[in-house]
């Protein structure tokens, strides 16, 4: 009987560890090919004229691949990695390795369903099954409480029925071994040259480097844990705020379940901060499964847009520059422009002074977050931004991503506010309406 090959193809769960397609390959199957494809598509230049992919997170992108390949490899393993279009490279993989399947995990926006949906069609020409599961979400979609087309708008009731009704699965272990076809060829991890991007400046103004890959990952989450202080509300010694895994999170290098359960055995002053972090990533994933493409429109679910201004071009470009003249608004911009990330309040910040304040259309500012954010994830991201114009969820069911609070602790560095005071209490809360 001939051995049975099956090759994991690599998106979004650059890891070992909790990775129920790898693990289920290696036993389901003879020989895994584990594949990873840097695909043109995610950067090429926008109409705007701008990268899809900003460097920042292209830089983190592969070194994230490359401490998959490192790991492996530590296994006996490898990972080929390609460069072109899916539809094409994983066929060809799957034909020259004699491949029986091809395992995956589902995504939800319309850009990557519609590259699995590519990949699918072109393998049954050629007669394989692209096996679908799921291993993005902290809640599995078939342990919910109710139907994806249930799902409440409201994130406060989706949170409690989610809670009580509902139990996160345990973590799958890594296989004990990968056994790996013999490969001719394993490819080149491109550069961000190749790619297209220039290296990312060194600022001296970054004191926290991301840099990508599982390793560090987990290296990370024990940080956010031997540095957490309750008494300051989920920040840690070392972090303006929140517990800065989202990177990490968004390329898979760590899973959610693993946060999840690391905090729960770090006991419930860790819990609150952390597993709220993973619950809104949860409730956007599901709601883009319900809603779909209505997330990149302006006017989102509801009837209308809101209102924008006759010269948003200008302000658009003053808010990107951060050049508002709103110091706690242009040090956050300065931020995200010198190191591809923001903490989670100004990013709430900024978006409501761009929507609410200078009345720019609100997919202008998501666009601009897409290109230049390291976490960047299509759910998190346009959910979030359609929540803040008001055309997603309603804002008056949570009050978590209102800025009402002081701005004391939620600055970035002093470095990036330059010779501005961080705005106060009372600025902010007129910022947020």
């Amino acid at each position: 009987m001939s051995e049975r090959t099956i090759l994991v193809w690599f998106r979004n769960d650059l890891r070992i560890d909790d990775n129920e397609i790898l693990l289920e390959a290696t036993r389901k199957a003879d020989k895994v090919l584990p594949v990873y494809c840097f695909d043109p598509y995610y950067f090429k230049t926008t109409p705007s004229g701008t990268p899809k992919t900003g460097n920042f997170r292209a830089k983190f992108l592969i070194e994230s691949v490359q401490n998959l390949r490192d790991n492996l490899r530590a296994m006996g393993s490898e990972l080929i990695v390609c460069y072109g279009s899916p539809a094409i490279e994983i066929p060809r993989l799957a034909a020259e390795y004699q491949v029986n399947e091809v395992y995956h995990h589902r995504e939800v926006a319309f850009e990557e369903t519609g590259i699995s949906e590519q990949v699918e069609a072109a393998l049954w020409k050629i007669k394989l099954n692209l096996k679908h599961f799921i291993g993005h979400t902290l809640y599995h979609k078939e342990d919910l409480p109710f139907p994806i087309k249930d799902i409440p708008d409201s994130f406060a009731t989706f949170r409690k029925k989610i809670e009580r009704d509902s139990n996160v699965r345990v973590i799958v272990p890594a296989p004990a071994t990968i056994n790996t076809p013999a490969i001719t060829d394993a490819g080149e991890i491109p550069t961000l040259l190749q790619l297209g991007l220039e290296e990312p400046p060194a600022d001296p103004r970054d004191h926290f480097h991301f840099a990508g890959g599982e390793t560090v990952a987990h290296e990370r989450l024990q940080h956010f844990f031997a540095n957490f202080n309750p008494a300051l509300n989920g920040k840690t010694k070392n972090a303006t705020s929140g517990s800065a895994l989202s990177p990490w999170l968004t390329f898979g290098c760590i899973s959610p379940r693993q946060v999840y359960w690391a905090a729960v055995k770090h006991g419930p002053n860790t819990n609150q901060s952390l597993i709220l972090e993973l619950l809104w990533r949860d409730y956007f994933r599901f709601m883009f499964k319900k809603y779909g493409n209505q997330f990149f429109k302006a006017d989102g679910f509801k009837d209308e847009a809101p209102i924008v201004s006759a010269d948003q071009h200008d302000l658009l470009e003053q808010w990107k520059s951060g050049n508002t003249g709103v110091p706690f608004i242009d040090a956050c911009m300065h931020q995200l422009n010198a190191t591809g990330y923001i903490n989670n309040y100004c990013r709430q910040s900024v978006a409501i002074f761009l929507v609410k304040d200078l009345q720019v259309d609100w997919t202008k500012g998501a666009a601009y977050f897409e290109e230049q954010l390291i976490d960047y994830s299509p759910a998190s991201n346009w959910g979030n931004w359609a929540f803040i114009a008001g055309v997603g969820s309603d804002p008056r069911d949570n009050k978590y991503f209102i800025p009402a609070k002081p701005a004391t602790g939620h600055d970035p560095k002093e470095e990036f506010i330059q010779t501005w005071l961080p705005a106060t209490g009372a600025e902010l809360d007129a910022l947020a309406g």
